[in-house]
């Protein structure tokens, strides 16, 4: 069986990772989304918000499975019994640091290969942070994210904007 993970925050979930999941999950037999719980980070959504955003967003595609995990990719990639780790590329500067982060990964376990997925060009411009961004000033995210994750962006963006107030 080929089995993938994509690893990443998911904070919140956009069309480019989708466009990337779909892409992926045609290619091997199990593709596990991997959503990072990184406590160097405060993120918008909590890693059970974005585990249920994920599904959400991916309940359309049989072979996706979404998962939680905290430490090394590779070392989940390893827990899962997986061969791959995938990862999107937007632009020539994501490379460099993918690039290093897929070497390092072959030096732990020299069993698990990157496979990396260019973007497609209408969502090349699209990152988690851009949508934060234009949803905290009530600017149209439809575009960004998947239908079903729209709503609770703006809703959260709003809580925190109301908490800043207080």
């Amino acid at each position: 069986m080929k089995r993938a993970v994509y690893p990443g925050s998911f904070d919140p979930v956009t069309k480019g990772h989708l466009d990337i999941i779909e892409r992926a999950a045609a290619l091997v037999d199990e593709l596990i989304v991997g959503v990072l719980n990184n406590n160097a980070k405060i993120p918008l959504f909590s890693v059970e918000e974005r585990v249920n955003m994920l599904n959400k967003a991916t309940g359309h595609i049989p072979n996706v499975r979404v998962e939680a995990f905290s430490g090394l990719s590779v070392d989940f990639v390893r827990r899962c019994g997986a061969g791959f780790i995938v990862r999107g590329l937007r632009a020539v500067t994501d490379f460099e640091y993918e690039l290093q982060m897929a070497q390092t990964n072959r030096s732990i376990d020299c069993g698990i290969d990157t496979l990396f997925f260019t973007t497609a060009l209408e969502y090349a411009y699209i990152s988690s942070t851009i949508v934060k961004e234009v949803a905290s000033y009530g600017g149209d995210i439809s575009g960004f994210v998947p239908e079903a994750v729209k709503d609770q962006i703006y809703c959260r963006i709003s809580e925190t904007q109301r908490e800043k107030c207080k």
